[in-house]
């Protein structure tokens, strides 16, 4: 980043905005916290089943969800009118700044009505390009990850410090993370298990801490098919801070969902990709 702007090819933050938008994005987090944990294990919390409205899997969502993403709008109505707003439980919200929030204000509410505390807040910032700044947040550890805008750091209970991806490992000495065991379609299924089988260790069930992983310096790949914008957006961001990669799985841009490949460095990532790029579009 420049001096003056920090340049990304379709839209220039100019470096006085830069605490605004940091400001606003801590704001949205302590926001989104007060609403989580205050359903987070309580009885009684109401859940719909998204899933209902078309095919796939159980989809919940909880009041938690449309109240944390509801005080995280009223924010931003409040001090940036100007960006638009992507979310995942109301509808979009054009802007005219050349700038997008892209808001999860529970990334992996199953874990959430089942009382795990890997669940998550996901705030990015967004030009045409892709994500200049993201936010992972985990209310009930009280973890958040932040990168972007000169910025990689972890704050928690321990106290403060940067985050990096740690050194790149060889595929077959690699850890993996994955949500679900059962990944996207047949295909994708098994271009993921082709990856599974090199690696040393897979674990499942993360959800966005997986990836808060991977910048932190804990583990080495995430593989995901199917995702949402809302889903990677802050993921990409944090990790690409701490000195990661993220790609879809023909190796170009993730911030659109769908497939998507998250690496500690630069060769395990080609050699996960490797493999991946064998999967049929």
């Amino acid at each position: 980043m420049s001096s003056q702007s920090r340049d990304t090819g379709a839209f220039r933050l100019p470096d006085r905005d830069i605490p605004s938008v940091i400001a606003t994005a801590h704001a949205l987090a302590e926001a989104a916290r007060r609403e989580t944990l205050r359903h987070f294990r309580a009885e009684g919390l109401e859940t719909r089943d998204k899933s209902l409205l078309g095919a796939g899997r159980f989809d919940p969502v909880t009041e938690a969800d449309r109240a944390a993403e509801a005080a995280m709008r009223a924010i931003l109505a409040e001090r940036r009118p100007a960006d638009g707003i992507l979310g995942e439980e109301a509808e979009d919200v054009p802007g005219t700044s050349g700038l997008t929030w892209v808001l999860d204000p529970i990334d992996g509410t199953r874990g959430f009505i089942t009382g795990t505390p890997t669940w998550g807040v996901l705030i990015a910032l967004c030009d045409a390009v892709g994500p200049l700044y993201g936010i992972i947040d985990q209310p009930y550890i009280g973890e958040r990850f932040e990168g972007g805008l000169g910025r990689a750091r972890l704050t928690g209970p321990r106290g403060g410090r940067g985050l990096g991806a740690r050194p790149a490992a060889a595929l077959d000495a690699a850890t993996l993370f994955s949500t679900f065991p059962e990944v996207g379609s047949a295909a994708e299924r098994a271009g993921f298990e082709a990856v599974r089988d090199a690696v040393k260790l897979t674990r499942y069930g993360m959800d966005c801490y997986a990836y808060a992983l991977i910048a932190a310096g804990q583990v080495d790949l995430v593989i995901e098919a199917g995702l949402h914008p809302y889903d990677i957006c802050a993921p990409i961001a944090v990790i690409e801070a701490a000195g990661g990669i993220v790609t879809d799985w023909q190796g170009g841009p993730a911030h659109g969902g769908g497939r998507v490949l998250a690496a500690s460095g630069p060769a395990v990532h080609a050699e996960a990709l490797e493999i991946l790029r064998q999967v049929p579009q």
